[in-house]
């Protein structure tokens, strides 16, 4: 079936496959979709949408947005991408790079992505130093006071993270965490502009860590690939001058999510 099918028969989606190019259309568009403009892209009747989306939303495949109207993917949507995301293939690609990646800075390295309420480890790759931090996969850690979670915040439009951080305790983890929104929004802005964040002791006590994003074809952020260390082996500044070598081992990561 040509990947253009739901695009060229508008209006004419089979039943079966109504809901699936729903949740593409949803996961396509990278923000919080209303259902108005659902019913316009798939050229579905509005009581069939609001069914659809009833439905996914009662499995968990969506969750609806803060505003109480739109939707956007739910934990087991989540899991899917997950899951698709650590195919064998794919993964041990990806497994490859980081090693290479952690192996050449001789420092830990973690790929992450946005979950609902912080950056979810996918996978990580172990410095050979008996001293380090054990965050295993699948740990969740906060948006705001670490590398990844701080290059996926800036990454956000202005009203998006509005809202994230209208929602959000900036929890104080050590005496450096941001927990001042209007600091917060600075930092984001630097980070934005430099292209990579950083992480100076915020999330933990003698932890430092640095982290740039994956983006897809359109320039979304859909993951980030982070280096942290502990600050008796490497300085935050230290750190910074792996940059090189981390946004390498990003572009490769880039090409196997473009496939």
């Amino acid at each position: 079936m040509p990947e253009d099918y739901a695009m060229d028969t508008k209006g004419q989606i089979p039943t079966n496959l109504r809901l699936l190019y729903l949740l593409e259309e949803v996961a396509k568009a990278g923000t919080p979709v209303a259902p108005s403009a659902l019913c316009d892209a798939l050229d579905l009747p509005k009581p069939t949408v609001h069914r659809l989306l009833s439905t996914a939303e009662s499995e968990g495949f969506l969750q609806r947005d803060v505003d109480g109207r739109s939707y956007g993917p739910g934990h087991r949507m989540r899991r899917v991408a997950v899951n698709t995301l650590s195919s064998e293939r794919v993964r041990s690609e990806r497994l490859r790079i980081m090693k290479a990646l952690a192996d050449d800075v001789g420092e830990t390295c973690n790929l992450a992505a946005p979950g609902r309420d912080g950056m979810v480890y996918l996978d990580r790759v172990e410095t050979h130093w008996p001293l380090r931090i054990q965050l295993d996969v699948g740990s969740q850690v906060p948006f705001h006071c670490t590398a990844s979670g701080k290059m996926y915040l800036s990454s956000l439009r202005p009203d998006r993270l509005d809202r994230l951080l209208r929602d959000t305790t900036l929890d104080r983890r050590t005496s450096r965490t941001l927990t001042d929104p209007a600091m917060l929004r600075e930092e984001l802005l630097r980070t934005r502009a430099q292209g990579f964040a950083q992480d100076n002791e915020e999330f933990m006590e003698g932890m430092t860590a640095i982290a740039a994003p994956i983006r897809d074809d359109q320039g979304r952020l859909v993951t980030t690939l982070s280096i942290h260390a502990p600050i008796q082996r490497i300085s935050l500044d230290g750190l910074c001058k792996e940059l090189n070598k981390l946004k390498i081992a990003v572009s490769r990561l880039e090409e196997l999510v473009l496939g």
